[in-house]
């Protein structure tokens, strides 16, 4: 802040007056707080009350006011307006006007409030009007004050000049990590949920780091987004055959439910049954559909296999004096049967027994109406149990999840065989750092094939 000028009417030459007074000693400032951590180079001095110019000037019988220094009195003015302490005053209140924008700046640099450049500049700017000012007080405690504001305020430059630079590089070594994990991410990584929300992470983190110059934050940038469109365009790549096999998967199906209907009113009802079982094993093979339609693809199927299976239950019960033995027949067979059908001993052996038993059962034929339900319930408990334990065991050799745990150990493999290139041809930490990442696909790999068989 520019200093005040009071205005000053023309002076004249000063005529010999008595000896300048020599002025108080500079003021020291306040003692700091003991343990007090300095804010800045130079003490804050408190909002002084008024000066009492009487002690550093005078006011000559012509009227011209004197300010007294070290280095002897100057005119700064000249009084005609009434007594010369009311001229004395006024002066007096120009030099407190001008020791408050001191105080203000020196507030500014302790408290490292603004520019300190700009502080040196008004302080400057008071400085070189000091030997001209038109006021009176302790202009020598003021001028050793503005210097010492001078000096604190160069020590500030320079300290706020270094943190710039440390931040900058702060800010530098962080956006470069987050471009170079992007890369990784965009390069390797087929964790798709996880580094998908680990790309938006970086994203939002991207943008709570400031103080690089837009060059450099430029050029940074360019590799995250690079990094990030390859991560997207791998990431779409990957679902996109996703998607293909489900359409594959879905085509299959639907094929396999045309056949079904083709066949749901045939008569010959062992073949038939024989036929469904097999559309239900290719069912299996087709895999799954896309989500949102693969349980109604089922429906669809089941409701089809289901008719066939009412139709053929609902003609036996017009040969039920007939079926009596076979009703018996059948108990015998889910008697014999039921303990050799475990799943939880030997899936194998329990599907091919459930298969030896399925047709016997249909060799048998029909039962009567009153006895069909209990047995066919305790041969569909037989299939459920199987069934249960066969969608057991191929949801753990989920061929999506067992390709994964293979390609990681692919991946593994490829690795070990550069390191060992690596350090064939010397370059040890080349060979370091393919071991490493070696064993963090390896870490991967055990995660993934534990996963398959904890379900």
């Amino acid at each position: 802040m520019p200093p005040t000028r009071p205005f000053a009417r023309p002076v004249p030459k000063p005529h010999a007056g008595p000896k300048p007074h020599p002025g108080p000693k500079p003021h020291p400032g306040p003692r700091p707080h003991p343990g007090a951590k300095p804010a800045a180079a130079h003490p804050v001095h408190p909002m002084s009350a008024p000066s009492d110019p009487t002690k550093f000037g005078r006011v000559d019988d012509d009227g011209t006011v004197y300010v007294i220094t070290s280095a002897g009195e100057r005119a700064v003015g000249s009084w005609q307006a009434g007594e010369s302490a009311e001229g004395l005053a006024h002066y007096g209140r120009k030099y407190d006007e001008l020791a408050t924008e001191v105080e203000v700046l020196e507030e500014r640099l302790a408290t490292g409030a603004g520019d300190p450049k700009k502080t040196r500049a008004a302080a400057q700017l008071i400085a070189d009007a000091l030997p001209t000012a038109a006021v009176v007080g302790d202009l020598d405690t003021l001028a050793a004050r503005v210097g010492a504001l001078l000096t604190g305020a160069d020590t500030a430059i320079v300290t706020a000049s270094a943190d710039r630079e440390q931040r900058r590089a702060e800010a530098l070594a962080h956006k470069e990590a987050l471009a170079a994990e992007a890369e990784q991410i965009a390069a390797e990584s087929i964790q798709w949920k996880a580094a998908g929300d680990r790309m938006r992470a970086l994203l939002e983190e991207w943008k709570t780091v400031k103080g690089l110059d837009r060059k450099t934050d430029d050029a940074l940038w360019k590799r995250y987004s690079k990094a990030r469109e390859a991560f997207n365009k791998r990431r779409g790549a990957h679902f996109a055959e996703l998607d293909r096999e489900r359409a594959g998967a879905k085509s299959r199906k639907e094929e396999l439910i045309a056949e079904a209907e083709a066949i749901k009113n045939e008569t010959t009802w062992g073949e038939t049954s024989a036929k469904f079982r097999d559309l239900l094993v290719q069912w299996k093979a087709a895999g799954r559909a896309p989500r949102d339609t693969d349980d109604a693809l089922w429906a669809r199927f089941k409701a089809v296999q289901d008719e066939f299976f009412a139709a053929r239950n609902a003609a036996a019960g017009e040969r039920d004096a007939e079926f009596s033995e076979n009703g018996r027949r059948k108990q015998a067979l889910l008697d014999e049967y039921g303990p050799r059908i475990d799943p939880a001993a030997n899936l194998g052996a329990a599907k091919a027994a459930l298969r030896e038993l399925q047709d016997r059962w249909e060799q048998v034929g029909k039962v009567p109406r009153e006895q069909m339900a209990a047995l066919e319930a305790g041969i569909r408990a037989l299939e459920k149990k199987v069934k249960s334990a066969d969608d057991s065991q191929w949801r753990r050799s989920d061929p999506e999840a067992t390709a994964r745990a293979a390609q990681f150990r692919a991946r593994v493999a490829q690795f070990e065989e550069q390191a060992e290139k690596a350090e064939s041809a010397g370059r040890t930490k080349d060979a370091v750092r393919l071991r490493e990442q070696a064993q963090q696909w390896r870490e991967w790999a055990d995660a993934a094939e534990t996963a398959i068989e904890d379900r």
